[in-house]
């Protein structure tokens, strides 16, 4: 499982995710996250919000509750063992 460095809000941080799996869905690149693997760890979904043709991805949370939910179940549907709970 790869583990990569996140550049946080102004560069000068850094966060490191363990990439779980990751998707393309209506021309959107997604990844799952997590700060470990252990069971029961807390997930992230990002979104690729980087222009096409850049040379580097810019991803975000996906926050909307909509989408997180309809990215969850690909998730979901692709792994089979994993199960999403959402924090309100």
């Amino acid at each position: 499982m790869e583990k990569i460095q996140f550049a946080v809000d102004d560069g000068k941080e850094t966060a490191e995710f363990y990439v779980l799996d990751q998707t393309r869905i209506n021309g959107r690149d997604y990844l799952l996250v997590a700060e470990s693997t252990e069971d029961e760890a807390e997930a992230l979904i990002l979104r690729d919000t980087a222009p096409e043709d850049a040379q580097e991805s810019v991803y975000e949370i996906v926050s909307d509750d909509t989408e997180l939910s309809a990215v969850a179940k690909v998730f979901e549907e692709m792994i089979g063992d994993i199960e999403f709970k959402q924090e309100d």
